[in-house]
C-alpha cells in the first residue's frame, strides 16, 4: 500500500467512526494520520521498514499498529468490524452538502437506506420530509447537493466509499 491507500483507509476510519457516533478525537485522531501520510515526503513503507511509524505527525501507537497490520497483510481487522456496524457506502454521503453524520444515521436507521442513488430516488419521492426535523427544503437542499457532486467529478461512482473532506482540508 502506499501512501494515498493508506490516507484514503484512514478516511474511510474517520467517516464511519462520526457516523458511528465515535468520541470526536478519534475521528480527529484519525483525520490527522491520514493527512499525515498524503503530506508525507516519503514512502510509509520506508518509514515502516524503518521501525519509525510514531515518527509520522499525528501517528501514535495505535494507529502505527494499524498501519503496520495494513502493510502486512494488506487488510484492517478494526475497519472490517467497523464496516459491519457502519455501511461504508454513507461514508460517501458526507460529501453531499448539507449532510452531516447525524442526518446520514437519521436517514439510514428510519428508512434502511444505505446509497447514494437510493437516497436520491427518496428525496425525489417526497420520503425524507417525514424524519424528524427535515422537510421540503432539506430534501431539495439533498438533490442540490447530489447534483453538485455529479457535475464537480463530471461522474459519481455511486455506492463505492470515496474520500470525505471535512472542513478546510485538503490544503489548497
Amino acid at each position: 500500500m502506499d501512501n494515498r491507500q493508506l490516507s484514503d483507509v484512514f478516511i474511510l476510519i474517520a467517516d464511519l467512526s462520526e457516523i458511528k457516533g465515535e468520541i470526536i478525537y478519534k475521528t480527529l485522531a484519525y483525520r490527522k494520520a491520514a493527512e499525515s501520510l498524503l503530506n508525507l515526503g516519503r514512502d510509509v513503507n520506508e518509514i515502516w521498514k524503518e521501525g519509525q511509524l510514531e515518527q509520522i505527525p499525528g501517528v501514535g501507537k495505535a494507529i502505527s499498529e494499524k498501519i503496520d497490520e495494513l502493510l502486512r497483510t494488506g487488510k484492517l481487522e478494526f475497519l472490517e468490524k467497523l464496516e459491519k456496524e457502519v455501511p461504508p457506502t454513507l461514508a460517501t454521503w458526507l460529501q453531499v452538502p448539507s449532510l452531516g453524520p447525524k442526518k446520514v444515521v437519521l436517514i439510514w436507521k428510519e428508512l434502511g437506506l444505505t446509497s447514494l442513488p437510493e437516497l436520491e430516488s427518496a428525496a425525489r419521492a417526497g420520503k425524507l420530509r417525514g424524519l424528524p426535523g427535515m422537510g421540503e427544503k432539506s430534501e431539495a437542499q439533498i438533490l442540490a447537493g447530489i447534483e453538485s457532486l455529479k457535475r464537480r467529478s463530471g461522474r459519481l461512482p455511486l455506492g463505492v466509499p470515496t474520500r470525505s473532506y471535512r472542513g478546510s482540508w485538503p490544503p489548497c
